[in-house]
């Protein structure tokens, strides 16, 4: 049976290993695309705050996918890392 988003999401706090830190921004930005839209041109974020940096620069690679897009990627990537 296929995965649900709501599922994938409470999946992915259990995977067997802890992805790398490229699968966690894919995963951060997968999920903020699909639950919020696009992310805005600028971040919320100050200038020494690397990790907001990262994230809002890793959700903006998604801008014009839709929601339902954004949610089966995120699935999919889920599916992967569980094995």
């Amino acid at each position: 049976m296929a995965l649900t988003f709501e599922q994938a999401v409470a999946d992915s706090k259990t995977l067997p290993a802890k992805p790398s830190n490229d699968i966690l921004l894919e995963l951060y930005s997968l999920y903020k695309q699909g639950t919020e839209g696009d992310a805005p041109e600028k971040g919320d974020y100050n200038m020494f705050d690397f990790v907001a940096k990262a994230k809002h620069e890793a959700w903006k690679k998604y801008i014009g996918t839709s929601s339902d897009d954004a949610k089966e990627k995120y699935i999919a990537l889920v599916e992967k890392l569980k094995g």
